[in-house]
Order: C-alpha cells, then sequence, then structure tokens
C-alpha cells in the first residue's frame, strides 16, 4: 500500500462498498490495460472518469428510457467504442446501472411534483382519459394544454371504482379540479366521470368518426373498385370487337350475310361509356362521404374558422345535421346493410353530447368573463373578437392540410387588429391587458374535442412493451417522469413546466449527480482459481 494513503486498504474498500480484491486490481490496472497510454492517462484521471460517467448515465437514459432498446445494445456500443478496458461492461453490472437509474428517476419525479406542487396556483383542468394493455390494464390521463401526464398506472380492471381511485390519488397534492373529461364512450370511464369526478364528459371527436368510416368506407370502396372492374371489362370488349372486324375484314370467309361489327362496335363503346358513367358516380358518392365526415370535424368548432365568429350550439348542431344527413342519403343509394346503418345511428347518438359539449364551453367562458368585472363593452370585445382570435391561434397547427394555416393566422392576427379590439385594450391598464390575455387563453384551451395525446401516448407504451417485453409498475413510473420532466416541445418547455408554471429542475443533471460512478472492470479469473475456490 503507497504510504500517502491516509486510510488502509480494507477500510477504504469498507467506506466504499467495494471488494478489497477489487480495489488490490484497480490499483494494479494500469499496467495491463490494453489501450495506448494517452487514453490510459485520461479515462484513469478524474475528468476522464466523470467523461465515461455523463458516456454511461447518457446511453442508458437515452437507450433504455426515450428508447426501447436493451442492455444488450449498450453493451455493443462500449465494445465498438473500445472503452470496455475502463468500465465494467458485464450484463450484471449494466442491469444494476438501469435498475439504479429507473429508481432515481421515479424519485425526482416524486420530489420535483411536490416541490412543484406547492407553489402552483389552483386551476379547473380537463383530463383526456383512456386505457391501453400490455397485456394489463394500464390507466392513463393526461392534461391536454399542457400534455402533462396525470395518471399512468397498472390496475386490476377498469370500471368507474378502480378510474376513481386511480385519478385521485394521482391528483392527489396537486392544487387542481378536473370540470371535463374527454375520452371514448366505455361504460366505465362515463359512469367515472359524471359520479366519481362530477365533471362534464366530452366526447370524442375520432370516435364518432371512425364509426362513420367503417359502416361507409368499405362498401363505398367496394362499389368503386366493381365499378372500375366493370370499365375495364367494357374497355376491353371494345378492343376486342374492333379486333375481331379487323380480322374478319383481312381474312376470306365464304358466302352468306357478314357479321354486323359496326353495331357491335358501336353497342361495346355505349357500354364502356355506361361504365365510366356509373363510375364516375360512384366515386363522387365515395367522396361526398368523405367530404360528409371531413366536414364533421370541420363545423364541429365553437369559433367560425372562416369568419372568427362565435357559434353558437344550435348553429353547429344543424351543420353536423346536415353532414349525417348526406351521410343517411348516401347509405340509401347504395343500401347500405343494417349492420353498416347501426353504425351511422351510433355515430350520431354522439350529437346531443356535441351540443352539450358546446353549451358547457360558452358557458364556461361566460362565467370567467364575469369574474374579471369588466363593463358590458368590453366583455362584449372580449368574448366576440379576442377569445375567438385565441381559439384560431390554437386550431391553426392543427390544420389540414398545411396551405389550410395560412388563412387561418391571418384570420387570428385580423380579430387582434380590429379597431374595436385596439380601442379597449388602450383604455385598459397593463395588468388588466395581462389578466384579460390569460383568460382568453384559458377560454380557449377549454373546447377539448379529442383525446388523441392519450392515443399517441399510449403508442409509445406500445412500442416500449414491444422492445422489453414488460414494463414493470417502476418502469412505466419513470417512463411518465422522463415524459413529464425531460421531452421539450420545440419552445423548449417541459410537460411539468407548462402544468405547474414553473420551471423544474433538469432530470438528466440530477442523475449526473445522484447516480454512482461506473464500475471498473473486474479481474480476470483463471480456471484453474476458479476450481480451487
Amino acid at each position: 500500500m503507497e504510504s500517502g494513503w491516509a486510510t488502509s486498504q480494507r477500510a477504504f474498500a469498507r467506506e466504499h462498498e467495494v471488494p478489497r480484491t477489487t480495489l488490490q486490481h484497480w490499483m494494479g490496472r494500469k499496467a495491463m490495460l490494453d489501450a495506448s497510454p494517452a487514453e490510459i492517462g485520461f479515462f484513469e484521471s478524474p475528468e476522464g472518469l466523470a467523461c465515461l460517467h455523463r458516456l454511461l448515465v447518457a446511453l442508458h437514459f437515452v437507450f433504455g428510457f426515450l428508447g426501447p432498446s436493451g442492455l444488450r445494445l449498450i453493451m455493443q456500443v462500449i465494445e465498438l467504442s473500445k472503452l470496455r478496458p475502463f468500465v465494467a461492461n458485464s450484463f450484471g453490472s449494466h442491469q444494476k446501472a438501469a435498475v439504479g437509474m429507473e429508481k432515481a428517476i421515479g424519485r425526482f419525479g416524486d420530489e420535483e411534483r411536490e416541490r412543484l406542487a406547492e407553489k402552483m396556483p389552483p386551476k379547473d383542468i380537463t383530463a383526456c382519459q383512456d386505457e391501453t394493455f400490455h397485456p394489463a390494464p394500464c390507466l392513463v390521463a393526461m392534461e391536454p394544454v399542457s400534455n402533462f401526464i396525470l395518471l399512468e398506472s397498472y390496475a386490476e380492471g377498469r370500471d368507474a371504482a378502480t378510474w376513481n381511485e386511480k385519478l385521485q390519488g394521482a391528483l392527489c397534492g396537486l392544487p387542481v379540479r378536473v370540470i371535463q373529461s374527454t375520452s371514448d364512450e366505455g361504460k366505465g370511464l362515463l359512469a367515472h366521470v359524471r359520479t366519481g369526478l362530477g365533471a362534464h364528459h366530452s366526447p370524442d371527436l375520432f370516435h364518432c368518426q371512425q364509426e362513420l368510416a367503417r359502416a361507409t368506407s368499405v362498401a363505398l370502396a367496394g362499389q368503386v373498385r366493381q365499378a372500375e372492374q366493370t370499365v375495364a371489362d367494357a374497355a376491353a370488349s371494345v378492343i376486342r370487337t374492333a379486333e375481331q372486324a379487323r380480322s374478319f375484314a383481312e381474312s376470306a370467309h365464304g358466302p352468306g350475310r357478314p357479321p354486323n361489327f359496326e353495331q357491335r362496335v358501336v353497342a361495346a363503346e355505349a357500354a364502356l361509356c355506361a361504365a365510366q358513367a356509373e363510375r364516375e358516380v360512384a366515386e363522387a358518392r365515395q367522396e361526398r362521404a368523405h367530404q360528409a365526415i371531413r366536414g364533421i370535424g370541420q363545423d364541429y368548432h365553437p369559433v367560425d374558422l372562416k369568419t372568427g365568429e362565435p357559434r353558437s350550439p344550435a348553429q353547429v348542431t344543424e351543420a353536423l345535421e346536415q353532414h349525417f344527413a348526406a351521410i343517411a342519403t348516401i347509405a340509401d343509394e347504395v343500401s347500405l346493410p343494417e349492420r353498416c346503418l347501426q353504425g351511422i345511428r351510433k355515430a350520431h347518438r354522439l350529437l346531443p353530447l356535441f351540443t352539450s359539449t358546446l353549451a358547457f364551453f360558452h358557458e364556461q367562458v361566460r362565467a370567467r368573463i364575469g369574474n374579471l368585472g369588466l363593463g358590458p363593452d368590453v366583455a362584449d370585445v372580449v368574448e366576440k373578437h379576442l377569445i375567438p382570435a385565441a381559439y384560431v391561434e390554437r386550431a391553426t397547427p392543427k390544420a389540414r392540410p398545411a396551405d389550410a394555416r395560412p388563412p387561418l393566422r391571418a384570420l387570428a392576427a385580423r380579430l387582434r387588429d380590429l379597431p374595436s379590439v385596439s380601442a379597449m385594450l388602450a383604455t385598459l391598464l397593463p395588468q388588466q391587458r395581462a389578466s384579460i390575455e390569460r383568460v382568453a387563453a384559458e377560454c380557449a384551451d377549454l373546447f377539448q374535442r379529442s383525446s388523441s395525446c392519450v392515443e399517441g401516448r399510449n403508442g409509445q407504451l406500445s412500442l416500449q412493451h414491444h422492445g422489453m417485453h414488460r414494463i414493470s409498475p417502476a418502469r412505466l413510473q419513470a417512463l411518465t417522469v422522463v415524459h413529464n420532466f425531460f421531452l421539450r416541445r420545440p419552445d423548449g418547455t417541459t410537460a411539468a413546466e407548462r402544468f405547474f408554471g414553473a420551471k423544474p429542475k433538469d432530470l438528466f443533471d440530477h442523475l449526473l449527480l445522484t447516480l454512482p460512478k461506473p464500475a471498473r472492470p473486474a479481474a480476470t479469473r483463471s480456471p484453474t482459481a476458479d476450481a480451487v475456490n
């Protein structure tokens, strides 16, 4: 032992929880390393160890928690980068590091959630909820504006009682109140929202459009294919008849009246024209159905996206009824079977719920404007111009196709630049203007017609499950924390920052500080020594 040491090897090993033989191996290993002197000098220095530590933490974090990769790929990276002489690269060592990171991420999420919740102002939120399976039921709830995961937990079932228990536990300690839930029409979810949360239920627009597409797309596509085949057969008949006429004219033939090929060609061409007309009718009918289904999504807004004017529930309902009527007409034209008609009726049953959601939105808007204590003229400008402008701004990035977005951006700018809006804002103090802008943004975020954020999250979990074959509750918690506290939007904000209104600590820096430094490779044992031991 070197004389400069202030403690014995045995005490040092016990303090750092390292076997004494391993410590002795580390002390004499430099001369045996298969690397250049420069590499040995760097990676055996404190700076080199810090570099290896950051690299190993990054590998485990990216491969294990951002992507569904296993530990053996990390081992392969270590091998290919020729870092094996400097860090332990056994499966056991990496498994230990992965479990330690999983626990550290979970603790970070708990600590940051508690710290940020203490300073979070109370607010009413919408929860998008759904279940996924791999293969046990996993209940997922997200706040759609911030994309913050409120709940992501395995459960024995998906009934109302289970949803109540899980979501109440997830919301414990958070100064939030769920006033609206957007989800499918599952009975357990509906009972949970109405009795457990006492909130308004907003039906998912996607499921309405999906039912209509299922009911009509197969039959209409089949008719188009059949019409195309009829056109192909008729075209082949025209060619065949013309070829027969040419062949007959060029060949010798006996006495008697020749076939009337001219009449046959005319008949074949007429059949081709009729088949083409029928194909055009079938294609037009299919396009009408597509337009009607898309039209439901285009019209199901509390604001007219062409004029920027607020739309009452009655106005929107009337527009939606027209689309359903168009689909019903198409169903009569093609004589859809009963099972398809049942799907159309099932989708149509959501229409009163759409109307109820629009009424809920306008009721909440009026209540929030009333809480500002504004005069009638100012309140009218906020309701008819500022809130629609904020809503159009939020609808712009979601518009399809991309060339539909510039007109929406222009509409939002035009609503904000109206003389009445400018005159109203000029009379207010900066603090009042900020309060009005905040309320306008909150009101625009109130209308949630889709649970697509949850559907996307479920897809990510499916990829994780496919790659790992099993997601344990601890890993699921860690994946939730990574989503909430690490993933960022283009503006650089995390879901936690958007939800709590305050910036959380950096998750990766926390892992670098709390996780132990990487272990060095163990000494290679000889077969004789193993046999003796």
